[in-house]
């Protein structure tokens, strides 16, 4: 018997002969879901973008802020120094990056298997869990997101949502889901190998957000 028709037998061995009420069962589920505030947890501040700080801060995703997109390439720069980097970085081939003055730091579109910074930008923050929520597509590339140690996280302060399911409805109100939807909730981290905490395993070691539009 293969796993799921084992698991299918325990389920109506468990109903013990009794039929399902399909009916029953979704006027339940809808009442669960009646008041979503009621079963949401309470959000870590008053505000989206403090709450976001909040958890964000707590599973070890570092953040700046500044006033507006020209000061990224500054924020980023600063970032760089700070962390004894190379000031170069591989940078996702967009408009709203490529228009800013980059003097000081050098950029480039190729992503390497072992590059120690990126620099993209996130469509959308998650207050709950301190998220941010990148998509691919033409001008970002997938791996800009798993390759480089330093990952460095645009995010608009008025995209950041209250929780889950309030991305989860922007996109069923949208064109769609994307191809890859990535959910970046800090960074990379394993126990796994001997109990010892190892930084980095599956994707960058180091998240850093520049929110854009919100007060330090």
């Amino acid at each position: 018997m293969i796993d799921r028709e084992r698991i299918l037998a325990a389920v109506r061995a468990g109903l013990g002969g009794r039929k399902v009420d399909a009916a029953a069962v979704a006027t339940e589920a809808a009442a669960l879901l009646a008041a979503p505030d009621d079963i949401r947890p309470r959000l870590a501040a008053a505000t989206l973008v403090e709450a976001f700080s909040i958890k964000a801060e707590a599973l070890g995703t570092t953040l700046d802020h500044v006033a507006n997109l020209d000061e990224v390439p500054g924020a980023v720069a600063r970032y760089l120094t700070a962390h004894d980097l190379p000031s170069t970085v591989a940078m996702q081939p967009t408009d709203a990056l490529a228009a800013l003055d980059w003097a000081g730091v050098g950029t480039h579109a190729g992503i390497a298997p072992d590059e120690a910074a990126a620099v993209g930008i996130a469509l959308w923050g998650i207050a709950e869990a301190g998220s941010i929520v990148i998509h691919s597509g033409a001008d970002n590339p997938i791996l800009l997101a798993f390759l480089p140690l330093h990952h460095i996280v645009v995010l608009r302060a008025d995209r950041i949502l209250a929780y889950l399911e309030d991305y989860a409805a922007v996109i069923a109100g949208g064109d769609g889901p994307p191809r890859n939807a990535i959910m970046i909730t800090g960074p990379s981290g394993t126990t796994d190998i001997e109990g010892s905490y190892v930084r980095g395993a599956h994707g960058p070691g180091f998240v850093h957000v520049i929110l854009v539009g919100a007060a330090a």
